[in-house]
């Protein structure tokens, strides 16, 4: 971005009093998803052939941070607002599955955006820690007269179906094993499979990992251990959706901790390679005592400039530093990493994280749709066949008050015909 070019600017927010604090949280929740779908946009214009991911990334967090610093000023009963980055911009490509954020000193800084790649953006803003995360997948080049096609057009339309699926699936008084089904049995019908052991999370203020969660392709020692849970009005999840071209979603058993939200669980399967993680998390459930100096310091600078949110090691002040001081920390619990993890070469992952709201008034979209993805980018010989499927997706979000009527009329009718 030029000196003289402005940020994308966010929805511009009055603030006035809101009618409840559960208005006021979601307006927040829907200003930083304006800011993120502006930043997506922009980082769409420029993952282009031959774009760095280093400068996309980094240009990513400066837009966000842009964004946030221009709403909610106005001190709350004498106190700044927190906002900033939820989930530090990440360009993952084909076959990475995320978390690829590099740093300048990694010799992966170099690596370009190449014709054909699917590029998969993710990034996070947050306002009073309220957090808004979006995700979606695009295919360097593809055009209306020149799509994508093959593999990479089923893994990109898989995922984006599986996407809506799961926002229909969401609702009050469902399980979170229907949305582990659907996303599994759409996915299918392109010759796809979701990344074995991928978590989705319910969010609250400062809390992006709760302990409602969604598990996709899960191993069957996973179903056995993994707990089920209803979805409640009033919650909000993160849902993250991500799809590999690959016949079983997995690759490798290679043990490793338990990760937050947004990461494999201990039984990964997705290959770790050799790409540094850049990437953490404080958890603020462990408490322990640093022994040393460096390590102190450098959590001391984690709590105060990102709180209870990922962050990126090219936030801090003393890179090196930092890297010796979060060994200490990710050692005992403190800080966790967001790996940065692959499926096998050859294959490819496409993804799409949206933020969703369980209202009275029906389930609703926090983030926005996708910028990219349109029907006529992405050709595929395979297509959706089972009717069950499509007539769930061609239903709205949120039933209309129309629609709620008529359904209320239908069962009022036929409870006095029972009678």
């Amino acid at each position: 971005m030029s000196d003289n070019e402005q940020p994308p600017s966010p929805a511009v927010v009055e603030e006035k009093k809101p009618a409840s604090t559960a208005e006021a949280d979601l307006t927040k929740y829907k200003t930083a998803a304006d800011i993120i779908h502006g930043v997506t946009k922009k980082l769409i214009e420029l993952a282009v052939e031959g774009a760095k991911i280093i400068d996309l990334c980094i240009e990513g967090d400066k837009l966000i941070e842009a964004g946030t610093a221009s709403v909610y000023n106005k001190p709350v009963k004498g106190v700044k607002v927190a906002k900033g980055l939820a989930f530090p911009t990440c360009i993952s490509v084909n076959n990475a599955v995320a978390h690829f954020s590099p740093l300048a000193s990694d010799p992966q800084s170099e690596q370009v955006l190449a014709k054909h790649d699917v590029v998969k953006i993710q990034l996070g803003a947050q306002i009073d820690g309220f957090a808004a995360i979006s995700a979606e997948t695009i295919v360097v080049g593809a055009t209306a007269d020149a799509p994508a096609t093959g593999r990479r057009a089923d893994v990109v339309k898989a995922a984006w179906h599986a996407a809506e699926l799961a926002m229909r699936t969401i609702k009050v008084g469902n399980k979170n094993w229907a949305v582990t089904e659907a996303v599994g049995n759409i996915s299918s019908a392109w010759g796809c499979k979701p990344v074995e052991g991928m978590l989705s999370c319910n969010q609250t203020q400062n809390v992006i990992d709760g302990k409602k969660r969604i598990i996709l392709n899960p191993s069957e020692a996973q179903k056995r251990d993994f707990d089920t849970v209803t979805f409640a009005e009033g919650e909000v999840y993160g849902m993250d959706v991500l799809i590999s071209s690959g016949e079983d979603g997995k690759v490798c058993k290679r043990i490793r901790p338990k990760c937050n939200q947004c990461q494999l669980t201990s039984n990964i399967q997705a290959r770790l390679e050799e790409s540094r993680t850049t990437i953490y998390q404080r958890d603020s459930t462990v408490t322990y005592q640093l022994k040393m100096k460096n390590s102190r310091a450098v959590f001391s600078e984690v709590q105060k400039k990102a709180g209870a949110f990922p962050f990126n090691i090219r936030s801090l002040e003393d890179e090196k530093r930092a890297r010796m001081g979060l060994q200490e920390a990710v050692q005992h619990s403190l800080v966790k990493p967001y790996e940065v993890i692959f499926t096998p070469a050859n294959t490819f992952v496409a993804g799409f994280h949206f933020t969703i709201a369980l209202l009275p008034s029906g389930p609703l979209l926090i983030t926005h749709p996708p910028i990219w993805y349109k029907p006529e980018l992405v050709k595929t010989e395979k297509e959706l066949e089972d009717e069950n499927l499509k007539s769930v997706l061609a239903r709205n979000l949120r039933e209309s008050k129309k629609s709620k009527k008529k359904k209320a009329k239908a069962e009022g009718e036929a409870e006095a015909k029972e009678e």
